[in-house]
């Protein structure tokens, strides 16, 4: 009975730290409005999904992001760039991780 609980404990355990990862390529909250703030102003959806577009790894566009947070001067924590990428991966790009 003792091994059992302790197996059912360490497969919680792994469930659980399963779902940290996917959660971690999920956009934040923050990541929507740091979009609409910042990336529409020069952007419009379209860059996102025309045909020849230059990002074409999930790399690329937090690389990507980078260069447009660097251009614009915003000062984003690496967290931001994480989610925004994160947020147009989810919504346009749909790159496996």
């Amino acid at each position: 009975m003792k091994i059992q609980s302790i197996l059912l404990g360490a497969g919680t355990a792994v469930l659980l730290g399963l779902g940290s990862v996917s959660a971690q390529t999920q956009p934040s909250e923050n990541a929507e409005s740091l979009y609409e703030e910042n990336c529409l102003s020069c952007h419009g959806s379209e860059i996102y999904t025309r045909d020849g577009r230059m990002v074409t790894s999930p790399d690329g566009l937090e690389r990507q992001v980078q260069r447009c947070e660097t251009a614009l001067g915003l000062r984003w924590f690496d967290e931001d760039i994480k989610d925004v990428a994160a947020y147009l991966n989810h919504h346009f790009y749909q790159f496996e991780r």
